[in-house]
C-alpha cells in the first residue's frame, strides 16, 4: 500500500527530524489560490522547493482552484522521477468553464471556473482522467471521496451516502483493481461520516482535515481508533486548524475556515502560554503533535511558498522539550490517553 505509516524514533536523538520529515506532505489548497492569489511561478517554486527539502508526498484535489492547484502540481514535478513522490488527488467535483463567475464564495480566488458535485460512477471516472491529464501522469498514489457528509451536504446526506456507497467508492475500487490508483478513501472534515462508511466499505486510508489536531481531539477519538485496529492509514490535513495554531506570534484568526470566535481564541491563547513557558514554538508542536498517533501516516501541511515550505521543515525538525507535552496535558489541552510525540 502507497501511504506507509511513519517510524517514529521518540527519543529525541538527531535522526529523529528526519524521521518526522517523512510524514510530512505538502498540502495543495494553497496552490489553487486559497483565500489569495498565488502567480504560476511561486506556486511552481514552492512545490519544486518542497520536493528539494525532502518532502515526498504531494496532496491535491480538482476543487483545489477549480483545477489549478493540479495543474500547477503536475507542471513543477514534470521533470522529476515519478518514482521519487507520490501522489493523492481527490473524486466527487467536476469542473467547468464558467466565464461569466466572479465567485469566492468556495474560498478560491480563480474566475472563470466553477466545481459543482458529482458521485456519480461516471462522474468519479471523468474526474480521475481530468486529474491524470492535469497532474501530467498516469497514475495517482491515493484517490481520495472528497467532501462526503452531512456537515457539507445537510439534508441532501442519505443521498449522498448512498451514492457513495453505491456508485463512486466502487468506481475508485476498480480503478485500483486496474493499478492506476495505488489506494482509496475519504478526504472529509467530519469523523461521523468516516463512522458510516468504514462499517460498510473497506477503505484504505483517510485524509481528516481540521481534526486529531493539537487544538482538539475529542472529535475524532472513536475514528482513530478504528482507523487503527482496522488497519486504516490516516492523513491529518489542516493541522494549525485553518490557522488558529500556525503562527508563532499568537493566536490566528479563522478556525474551520471561519472567523474564529472569541472563546476560540482565548483557549488557543492558553497554548501560546504553555509553549511560551516551557520554551517550545507553538507550530513545531501542532505539526509534530498528530505523528505520535499510531494510525497516522502522514500530516499534510498546506503551503503557499517556499518560505512556507522552509517553516514547515524547520519546525518538523524542531525538538519540542518533553515537558510541554507534560504541560499541556496538565492544562487539560491535551486529553488524557492521547499520544504524544
Amino acid at each position: 500500500m502507497p501511504v506507509q505509516h511513519h517510524d517514529q524514533d521518540p527519543s529525541g536523538k538527531p535522526d529523529a527530524g528526519t524521521a518526522r520529515l517523512a510524514s510530512l506532505a505538502f498540502g495543495g489548497a494553497p496552490a489553487g489560490n486559497l483565500y489569495t492569489g498565488v502567480n504560476d511561478a511561486d506556486a511552481r517554486d514552492a512545490i519544486g522547493h518542497a520536493w528539494r527539502e525532502g518532502i515526498r508526498h504531494f496532496d491535491t484535489a480538482p476543487y483545489y482552484g477549480y483545477g489549478l492547484s493540479e495543474t500547477r502540481i503536475g507542471d513543477a514535478l514534470a521533470g522529476i522521477d515519478r518514482a521519487t513522490y507520490t501522489l493523492s488527488t481527490k473524486a466527487g467535483r467536476l469542473i467547468d468553464v464558467d466565464q461569466d463567475r466572479h465567485d469566492r464564495s468556495d474560498g478560491f480566488a480563480v474566475d472563470g471556473r466553477r466545481a459543482y458535485f458529482d458521485y456519480t460512477r461516471d462522474g468519479v471516472l471523468r474526474s480521475f482522467e481530468s486529474s491524470l491529464r492535469r497532474l501530467r501522469t498516469g497514475r495517482i498514489d491515493l484517490l481520495l471521496l472528497h467532501d462526503i457528509g452531512e456537515l457539507t451536504h445537510g439534508p441532501r446526506h442519505p443521498q449522498v451516502l448512498a451514492q457513495a456507497l453505491n456508485e463512486a467508492l466502487p468506481a475508485m475500487a476498480e480503478l485500483r483493481d486496474q493499478g492506476v490508483v495505488g489506494a482509496i478513501g475519504l478526504g472529509v472534515n467530519e469523523e461521523a461520516v468516516c463512522l458510516e462508511v468504514m462499517q460498510r466499505f473497506p477503505l484504505d486510508a483517510i485524509m481528516l482535515a481540521g481534526r486529531y489536531t493539537l487544538f482538539e481531539q475529542s472529535h475524532s477519538r472513536a475514528v482513530m481508533a478504528k482507523a487503527q485496529a482496522e488497519g486504516v492509514s490516516v492523513l491529518i490535513a489542516g493541522p494549525y486548524n485553518s490557522g488558529l495554531l500556525g503562527s508563532d506570534a499568537g493566536p490566528g484568526d479563522t478556525y474551520d475556515y471561519a472567523p474564529a470566535p472569541p472563546a476560540i481564541k482565548a483557549r488557543a491563547q492558553q497554548f501560546y502560554d504553555v509553549c511560551a513557558h516551557t520554551g517550545a514554538s507553538v507550530g513545531a508542536a501542532a505539526l509534530q503533535f498528530p505523528m505520535a498517533h499510531p494510525a497516522v501516516a502522514k500530516v499534510v501541511c498546506g503551503l503557499r511558498s517556499s518560505a512556507e515550505v522552509d517553516s514547515a521543515v524547520e519546525r518538523i525538525r524542531e525538538r519540542v522539550p518533553a515537558a510541554t507535552w507534560t504541560a499541556l496535558a496538565e492544562a487539560g489541552l491535551i486529553e488524557a490517553g492521547v499520544p504524544v510525540p
